[in-house]
């Protein structure tokens, strides 16, 4: 058995550089590589591409790498609830490529497949599909969309083992699963991380086969973007 941990969030990233591509799981703060996120900005890399669904809030997730201008082009779905990324993509400092949401996933999972592109009928007619091969099947339309290309794909499990099984949590499985083996590396932050063997094969969402690195995670704030709760006594 091959064991895949490292022993903490420094030795995981090791390898990351300046004008990198990374893929950042998660669905708006939930499920995101907090870990990760925060050594990325203690590194301060610059000029990174990061592919993710959404751009974190002002003071917590990708927002960190934003403040610190450590992006250079961001790949997401949706932008809202962060004011430096509106800024940032105003005034031109920021680019950004905006891209369906379902897109986005499939692209991630082309990539994880080995696919190096596929058709799509989301966007078709609209400037998403812009300067891309168009093609008719049965009478509609679609849109040709390339894989991803990424150098780490940074991801956050609820539970993993040694050899890099890993099991995800409620929301946390969405766009994290897709991007496991998306990359050249892909690093899993875990909450548990237990030994090789004591995972029931039936409960695990992504085979080790597609993690090289694992490593347990800490103190995760695991925010809530809009908490909105009834008055007392109604």
């Amino acid at each position: 058995m091959i064991k895949k941990t490292v022993s903490d969030v420094e030795k995981a990233l090791e390898g990351v550089a300046d004008s990198m591509t990374f893929m950042l799981g998660g669905f708006g703060l939930c499920g995101i590589p907090e870990n990760a996120i925060g050594q990325l900005v203690k590194l301060g890399i610059k000029d990174i591409t990061c592919i993710s669904n959404n751009a974190g809030v002002d003071d917590f997730g990708l927002g960190l790498l934003l403040q610190n201008h450590q992006i250079k082009k961001m790949i997401s779905s949706y932008v809202g609830e962060n004011d430096e990324f509106e800024r940032q993509m105003l005034s031109g400092e920021l680019e950004v490529e905006l891209t369906p949401q379902g897109t986005l996933a499939e692209k991630c999972r082309a990539a994880q497949a080995g696919f190096p592109a596929f058709y799509t009928p989301a966007g078709y007619g609209t400037e998403v599909a812009e300067g891309k091969e168009t093609r008719e099947f049965d009478g509609k339309m679609y849109v040709l969309e390339p894989a991803y290309k990424a150098d780490f794909a940074f991801v956050k499990a609820w539970k993993g083992d040694e050899a890099g099984n890993l099991i995800f949590k409620g929301t946390a499985r969405n766009f994290n699963p897709c991007m496991c083996g998306a990359a050249k590396i892909t690093v899993a932050e875990v909450e548990e991380l237990v030994p090789a063997g004591s995972l029931d094969p039936n409960e695990i969402h992504i085979p080790g086969i597609f993690v090289q690195r694992i490593f347990k995670g800490e103190h995760y704030e695991k925010r809530i973007e809009q908490r909105t709760v009834r008055e007392k006594n109604q």
